[in-house]
C-alpha cells in the first residue's frame, strides 16, 4: 500500500496533487445499480429527467424505452443516448448526463462520529461535508483523520488530516475532495500505558493519550524526574510482534544534550532506570 500523507510542506503542491487524483477518479466512474442520473436533451425537452438506476442497471426514458447503463461511464451513457436519438428521433442531439448520487459506491465514515455507515454522495462532496452529514466528530475523537483511497491503477492510497488543520486551520487545503468508494476513518483516542521503574521519582504505570508524541524524555518527565542515585544507562524493554522483548539500552545524558535521539516508545514499553554506583 502507498501512503501519501497530506501534510506535506507545500500545501499548494498537496492539494494540486489530491485534485488530480479526484477528477481522474470521477472521469472512470462505473454507473450501476441505485445511482441517481440526471439527463438533459436539448433537442428533446421530455427527455430532461431524473432517473435511478434499476437493480437489473438499467434506466426507463421516454421515447427511448429501457437503456442499459451499469458498468458504464457518464460518457458512455451520454454517447448511447446521443447515438440512439440521432437514429430515431433528431439530425443532433446534445445530451448531458450527470451522476447526481453515486449511491452504488457510497461513501463509508468509521470510527469517532455521531452516525458511523455508508453516505449517499450527492455533487461534489469535500470531507468538512461527509463529517458533517455523519453527526459531526465525538468528543473521543482522536487528533488524526485518515482517507482510504482507491485509485483508478488499483493501488491504495491513505491520506492522513490533522483535525486542528481541518478546523481550525487557516487553509482550507485539507478540507479534501471526497469521492465515491472513499473510506473515512475516525480513529478514537485511547489511554496508552507505559511502564517506568526503578530510579525515578514517581516509578510505576504511567497513561498516556494515545495521540500523544510518547518519547523517552516525556516518560521520565511524567515519573518525575530521575533520582539522585540515577544511572545514566536506561534500558527499554519493548515487545515485539513476535511476542520476544527486545531490550535497547540509552545514555540519557546524551539524549538531553540533544546528542542522540530521543527514542520513541509504544504501549505497554518498559523503561528501567538502575541505581548508579558510582
Amino acid at each position: 500500500m502507498r501512503y501519501l500523507r497530506a501534510l506535506l510542506a507545500a500545501p499548494l503542491l498537496c492539494s494540486l496533487s489530491l485534485t488530480l487524483l479526484a477528477q481522474e477518479q470521477t472521469v472512470e466512474y462505473r454507473i450501476g445499480p441505485k445511482d441517481l442520473l440526471e439527463i438533459h436533451v436539448f433537442e428533446v425537452p421530455d427527455l430532461n429527467v431524473e432517473r435511478r438506476v434499476s437493480d437489473s442497471g438499467s434506466i426507463d426514458l421516454p421515447l427511448l424505452g429501457e437503456i442499459p447503463v451499469s458498468g458504464m461511464t457518464a460518457a458512455d451513457v451520454k454517447g448511447k443516448l446521443e447515438s440512439l436519438l440521432t437514429a430515431k428521433y433528431v439530425n443532433r442531439a446534445s445530451v448531458s448526463v450527470v451522476i447526481k448520487e453515486f449511491a452504488n459506491s457510497p461513501v463509508s465514515i468509521l470510527g469517532a462520529v455521531q452516525r458511523p455507515g455508508p453516505l449517499n454522495v450527492s455533487g461534489n462532496w469535500y470531507l468538512l461535508q461527509a463529517i458533517s452529514a455523519a453527526g459531526g466528530l465525538t468528543q473521543q475523537a482522536g487528533r488524526v483523520i485518515y482517507v482510504l483511497r482507491q485509485s483508478p491503477n488499483g493501488l491504495s492510497d491513505k491520506l492522513e488530516i490533522q483535525v486542528d488543520d481541518l478546523f481550525r486551520g487557516s487553509s482550507s487545503a485539507w478540507n479534501i475532495p471526497i469521492y465515491p468508494s472513499d473510506v473515512v476513518n475516525v480513529p478514537a483516542r485511547s489511554t496508552v500505558k507505559v511502564f517506568c521503574l526503578g530510579e525515578v521519582k514517581s516509578p510505576g504505570a504511567l497513561e498516556f493519550d494515545s495521540d500523544d508524541r510518547i518519547s523517552l524524555l516525556s516518560v521520565i518527565a511524567k515519573a518525575g524526574g530521575l533520582s539522585d542515585r540515577a544511572s545514566n544507562s536506561i534500558r527499554i524493554k519493548h515487545r515485539g510482534s513476535d511476542g520476544k522483548d527486545v531490550e535497547r539500552v540509552v545514555n540519557f545524558r546524551r539524549v538531553v544534550a540533544g546528542k542522540d535521539p530521543d527514542p520513541i516508545l509504544a504501549r505497554d514499553d518498559v523503561v528501567i532506570v538502575k541505581e548508579s554506583f558510582f
